[in-house]
C-alpha cells in the first residue's frame, strides 16, 4: 500500500473527529488555540477529545469541544488489553479522522486499533508509518511558543487559525461551586482575594524559594488586606507547607485538598496569581487571572503564560534556560530573584485590575 501523504489526499471535509489530547495541564492550555483552528475549519463537524482525567477538566471547559472522552489508565485502559479495549470503544463511534497533539506512538497505535481510516500528528516517535498525514517536526519548531507549535501542525493538516491566545470560561456551575468552598474556607467576600502556586510538578529547579513565597504573601496581607490561598496537587503539599511554615500570617493551604475543577472554579475568582511555570500557571492565565509567573530553568519564549494580563519575573543568567529538574550548581536562576521584584510586579498588577494607580 503507498503511503498517504497530506499532498495526496485533502485533509478535508470530515463530519467526526477525533483528537488525542496532551497529558499534562499545562500542555492542554498550550493545545487550545490548536483546537480552535480545528473547529473553525470544521464547523459542522462533532468533535471529541480523548484526554486522561487529570485533564479531562480543561477540555471540558473548551466551547470548541463537543465531547471528552476518557482514556483511564491507569484504570480499564490499561495495558495491551486495555488499549484494545478503548480501541473497541472508538471503533463505534466510527471517527472518520484523528488528530494527535500527543507526540508518542501510543497514540497512532491506538488510532489504527480503531480504525479510524485519516489519522494526523507530527511524525515523532517512530510512528511516521502508522500516519497517514504525517507533518514534519523540523529544528524550527522547538524555537516556537507550545502555544504555536501545536497550531502549526493543525496549519500544515489546512486548519485555518482561529484564535491567538488560550481562553476558558467557568461555568454557572463553577461559580455555584466557587461560592461553596470559598464560603466553607472563610473567604466568602474577601477582597483582593490572591492564589500562590509554590509547586511544580517537572522539578526542584522550576521551584522559587518558599520563603520568599511566603514573604510575598506575608507583604501582600499586611499591606493590601489580601487573602493568600495556596493551591496544588497533592505532590505539592511539602512546597505548600514550608510556605506556611515561614509565613508570619495565617495562609490558606488548599493544595492536594481539591481535584482539578474545585480548584479551577476559585481559581476563576482570585485578582491575581503568583506561580512558577507549571500547569497551573497557564491555567490562571487562560482564565484571565493576571498572573505573575516566576522562570528559572524553563525558558518563557516557549513556555510562559500567555495574555497581556501576565507578567514574567525572571534574572538573566548565563546558565539559564538549562531545562534541568535539578539544579546542578547552585541555583542562581532563582535566588537572585528577589521578593520585591515578585511583590512589584504584583501590586502593578493588582493596581491594573482595581483601576487604581
Amino acid at each position: 500500500m503507498t503511503k498517504k501523504t497530506i499532498a495526496m489526499r485533502p485533509f478535508a471535509g470530515f463530519g467526526n473527529i477525533l483528537i488525542r489530547g496532551t497529558n499534562w495541564i499545562g500542555d492542554a492550555v498550550l493545545t487550545l488555540p490548536a483546537l480552535a483552528a480545528v473547529r473553525n475549519t470544521f464547523p459542522a463537524a462533532r468533535v471529541a477529545v480523548l484526554a486522561k482525567p487529570w485533564v479531562a477538566e480543561v477540555y471540558a471547559l473548551c466551547p470548541e469541544i463537543d465531547e471528552v472522552i476518557l482514556y483511564r489508565r491507569p484504570g480499564i485502559h490499561e495495558g495491551f488489553a486495555g488499549m484494545v479495549r478503548l480501541a473497541g470503544e472508538l471503533r463505534l463511534r466510527r471517527f472518520d479522522a484523528a488528530i494527535l497533539l500527543q507526540n508518542a506512538i501510543e497514540a497512532a497505535i491506538l488510532s489504527c486499533l480503531a480504525g479510524i481510516p485519516v489519522r494526523a500528528g507530527y511524525g515523532t516517535d517512530g510512528r511516521g508509518l502508522l500516519l497517514t498525514h504525517s507533518v514534519k517536526k523540523t529544528r524550527g519548531l522547538g524555537k516556537l511558543h507550545q502555544t504555536q507549535y501545536y497550531l502549526e501542525m493543525v496549519k500544515a493538516l489546512g486548519c485555518r487559525e482561529a484564535a491567538k491566545e488560550p481562553s476558558l470560561a467557568t461555568t454557572p456551575e463553577h461559580e455555584s461551586l466557587a461560592e461553596s468552598l470559598l464560603d466553607r474556607l472563610g473567604l466568602t467576600g474577601k477582597r483582593p482575594l490572591i492564589g500562590m502556586a509554590p509547586g511544580a510538578a517537572y522539578g526542584p529547579a522550576k521551584r522559587w524559594l518558599p520563603e520568599r513565597f511566603a514573604a510575598v504573601a506575608d507583604r501582600l496581607i499586611r499591606d493590601e488586606g489580601a487573602s493568600v490561598l495556596l493551591f496544588g496537587s497533592a505532590g505539592d503539599r511539602p512546597a505548600a507547607a514550608s510556605v506556611v511554615r515561614n509565613a508570619s500570617v495565617s495562609l490558606t493551604d488548599i493544595a492536594g485538598q481539591t481535584d482539578l475543577r474545585e480548584a479551577i472554579a476559585v481559581m476563576a475568582r482570585c485578582d491575581l496569581f503568583i506561580s512558577n511555570d507549571s500547569g497551573l500557571m497557564h491555567l490562571a492565565a487562560a482564565l484571565g487571572v493576571p498572573t505573575v509567573a516566576i522562570f528559572g530553568s524553563t525558558n518563557p519564549l516557549t513556555t510562559g503564560p500567555v495574555g497581556r494580563h501576565s507578567v514574567i519575573v525572571r534574572q538573566d543568567v548565563d546558565c539559564s534556560p538549562c531545562l534541568k529538574t535539578d539544579c546542578p550548581t547552585d541555583f542562581r536562576c532563582m535566588k537572585r530573584i528577589t521578593a520585591d521584584s515578585v511583590l512589584e510586579a504584583a501590586r502593578s498588577l493588582l493596581r491594573r485590575r482595581t483601576g487604581k494607580n
